[in-house]
């Protein structure tokens, strides 16, 4: 189910990144943009309570799934965003386009304190195909070496249609 209307510029949720978002990542310098600009504040690292499938697709992309109690429970970042922030981090996420899909989910800290928060899910049109064309199999977190397989939007081929690559991933593995 996605989230309903979206916050006021003041409004604040902790959002739980887990791929190119997370430090010393590809994307990360939306979040240093929007730190400086007070949007957003880093809280910690965090995993997910209930296990989800976190996969790589075309691209080296990586996607957690929205299939609660398959997969791991994956590690990543947990940052408190602003309204104002979201939008910048909806539009790289491709909410409007079918790309991925903002979710609620519980994550804990390190001392095993829970909050509810909120991550981006691959698309229910693909993330179920997703994660069997990857086996059934997943990972715990997005390394680093896995970042180094990430593609930026600038370096893939023009006119790259982000859903057909994934449809033809899904259908015969390219």
């Amino acid at each position: 189910m996605a989230i309903a209307e979206g916050p006021t510029k003041t409004d604040s949720r902790l959002i739980f990144t887990y791929g190119t978002l997370k430090r010393g990542f590809p994307n990360h310098f939306l979040m240093e943009n929007l730190i400086g600009a007070g949007d957003v504040v880093f809280v910690g690292e965090y995993t997910t309570v209930e296990t989800f499938p976190l996969v790589c697709g075309p691209y080296g992309i990586p996607y957690l799934i929205n299939i609660p109690g398959s997969g791991n429970r994956v590690r990543g970042e947990l940052y408190k965003v602003k309204g104002s922030g979201l939008g910048p981090l909806d539009d790289l996420e491709g909410i409007e386009r079918g790309h991925y899909e903002r979710l609620p989910l519980t994550v804990a800290g390190d001392d095993g304190e829970t909050v509810a928060a909120e991550a981006y899910f691959g698309h229910r049109s693909f993330g179920e195909g997703m994660w069997k064309r990857c086996g059934e199999s997943g990972f715990e977190e997005f390394t680093i070496e896995m970042g180094e397989k990430y593609e930026r939007k600038e370096d893939r081929p023009p006119n790259n249609d982000f859903l057909q690559n994934i449809r033809d991933f899904i259908s015969n593995g390219n």
